[in-house]
């Protein structure tokens, strides 16, 4: 009886392998076939890059490649899981827009810090990306034509705007095209990996005051230091033994640097905003975020009220407003505001044209396709 259920066993065991042989065999030809497709689809790339040099459209479109992803999604019956689509085919676009022409993109850098895993994000691996290594760089970057994109960090859930991102605003002329929403989970790296060997504590001034209660608990009294960005403190903390540094787990790994503590950020939902900024004005996708740069006469009563009184009347959603002095006017400020909806939507236009007239200054910044998830939907469902 033994033999007989052994000799069973063995026979089922071999069946099985046979199928799941088969079944690797069908996966194989349909790899074979997506390949098939993908390269059919770089050849229709060709043309479009063809066509887009002829008539000047730009390479990169956020609003085109929304939509892409948009429709896929809606058309997704399963089982290939839903979540998997917008990272598959931002892998697919990005190898194939190379073949179209070059879209140098500049971030605040080096690798490895959080802007550039952003960029990765948003472009893919593939994409040709390049630090700089100040916010004001990344604009210079693309005023002067060294790249046609660039992306920096503008706010974050627990620490609040990035102060050098609106203070360049307002000197530039470029636009805001797109926008990028990361969620951030900040490690703490040293040589040793050992919590009794730090000293000071390296990072940007965001991740510091994101993980300020975990400091405060674990590190009092040590020794702060701002650098200009997570790398920097990366690389800090790699040449001194005494040096903590926060930063993402990427860039720990990159430099050798042992992780002592892992997710130290105060808020499970740290999220930081990240823009893409350049010279493109996107067309409306439907779900879109407007943000507008606003001066105010300082001696004129209930200016501020006036100024967002037509978007209340007109039923303009506002979704946030930050101030900034103006370098050399003491006392005065920029209005940095987002309102739901387009800049060629009736309804912004009109609201946007009579603030415009209270206003002393007004420039769009830019009406761009807003990040998936990025904010909850207005009452009352879709615009």
């Amino acid at each position: 009886m033994a033999n007989s259920g052994q000799s069973r066993r063995a026979t089922e065991d071999a069946e099985r392998a046979k199928l799941l042989e088969e079944l690797r065999r069908q996966i194989d030809a349909i790899d074979s076939e997506i390949l098939e497709k993908l390269n059919d689809r770089a050849r229709v790339v060709v043309e479009v890059g063809t066509l887009k040099q002829q008539t000047g459209a730009p390479v990169y479109s956020p609003t085109r490649e929304q939509r892409i992803v948009d429709r896929l999604v809606d058309e997704n019956t399963g089982p290939f899981p839903e979540a998997g689509i917008a990272p598959v085919f931002r892998e697919i676009v990005s190898a194939t827009r190379s073949l179209e022409e070059e879209l140098p993109i500049a971030y605040f850098g080096p690798e490895g810090t959080f802007t550039h895993l952003a960029a990765k994000r948003r472009f893919g691996e593939v994409a040709n990306l390049h630090g700089e290594s100040s916010i004001p760089n990344v604009f210079g970057a693309v005023e002067s034509g060294k790249a046609r994109l660039g992306v920096i960090p503008i706010e974050n859930t627990t620490a609040g705007v990035v102060t050098a991102t609106l203070d360049t605003f307002a000197d530039s002329d470029l636009s805001i095209c797109g926008e990028i929403v990361l969620p951030i989970s900040l490690d703490l790296f040293s040589r040793s990996g050992k919590l009794a060997d730090v000293s000071r504590v390296a990072s940007h001034p965001q991740p510091l005051a994101q993980s300020r209660q975990w400091l405060d608990e674990n590190l009092p009294g040590v020794e702060r230091i701002e650098t200009a960005s997570t790398a920097a403190a990366i690389d800090l903390a790699a040449s001194d033994e005494s040096v903590a540094a926060i930063g993402s787990s990427i860039a720990g790994g990159l430099r050798g640097l042992v992780a002592i503590e892992t997710a130290i950020e105060d808020r499970l939902e740290n999220t930081t905003r990240f823009v893409l900024i350049g010279r493109q004005l996107p067309e409306p996708s439907g779900d879109d975020l407007t943000t507008v740069l606003f001066t105010i006469r300082k001696d004129e009563s209930g200016g501020l009220y006036r100024l967002i009184e037509p978007m209340a009347q007109r039923g303009v959603n506002l979704t946030s407003i930050h101030l900034r002095p103006i370098a050399g006017k003491p006392w005065e400020y920029y209005f940095f505001i987002d309102i739901e909806g387009h800049r060629d939507d009736p309804q912004v236009a009109a609201a946007l044209a009579a603030a415009a007239e209270v206003a002393h200054t007004c420039r769009v910044l830019g009406s761009f396709p807003r990040a998936a998830g990025a904010r909850p939907k207005r009452a009352g469902g879709e615009r």
